[in-house]
């Protein structure tokens, strides 16, 4: 088996237009925040660069772009790895995270029309659909995808990139507990409509939190078990 054990079908084609580099850089930050490429795991140019069908400069350039934002480790006499975050790495981002996401619902419900709640509701359809149906890659986008929403309801540009420069780090926390969090999550983004149709700003801030949080807890509760609740 290879080294960078990519599952079959996990390389993204690189079709789009732009700089080779660029195109392989936001192709291996996808694997590894999808987690196709997993914390720890060993990440050999020759190989990567095989799979996208490139030769290996723009792989060595992207490996070290990502070391510099942190998302790869470039270990002396060993090659480049996935980083590992530690418990309080996670822990400092996803307070972040809560306090914009806390934010961004209070002017959600402050701002929001009914076309805004509509594809709120959409949304959170597909979501429970995608966790019905056991999809867990899905799952996740459609997360993202309503907190995406909710977000740009709120109306606030700087918020918006603020959360924008965190964003594919939640999705690589949310990962491995997207199944943990499962339908309960969901339930909370339901409230979450709820109080920002009623224009509910103390509520919605309220639920938006405490959901957040509970993602938090359910990351560290997933660190503390075996490693074989990944998935």
């Amino acid at each position: 088996m290879l080294s960078t054990g990519l599952p079959h079908g996990a390389v993204p084609k690189l079709e789009r237009p732009g700089p080779l580099r660029e195109r392989v850089y936001e192709a291996l930050l996808e694997l590894i925040t999808t987690r196709a490429l997993r914390p720890g795991q060993h990440l050999v140019e020759s190989e990567l660069a095989g799979h996208l069908g490139v030769s290996r400069q723009p792989v060595r350039e992207a490996l070290q772009r990502l070391n510099t934002e942190g998302w790869v480790d470039l270990r002396p006499a060993q090659g480049a790895f996935v980083h590992e975050p530690t418990e309080a790495e996670a822990d400092q981002l996803l307070t972040v995270r809560t306090l914009l996401e806390a934010e961004a619902a209070r002017l959600a419900a402050a701002n929001a029309n009914s076309a805004g709640i509509a594809a709120l509701e959409e949304l959170c359809a597909g979501g429970e659909q995608a966790v019905a149906d056991g999809e867990v890659d899905k799952v996740v986008a459609a997360n993202a995808a309503f907190h995406a929403k909710v977000m740009e309801l709120a109306g606030n540009l700087v918020l918006a990139e603020l959360a924008g420069q965190v964003d594919r780090r939640v999705r690589w926390y949310y990962t491995p507990v997207a199944r943990q969090r499962g339908e309960q999550s969901w339930i909370e983004h339901r409230e979450l409509i709820a109080a920002i149709s009623e224009r509910d700003e103390e509520r919605a801030t309220r639920v938006m939190r405490a959901h957040t949080e509970h993602t938090r807890a359910t990351y560290h509760e997933r660190t503390r078990a075996p490693r074989a609740t990944e998935g």
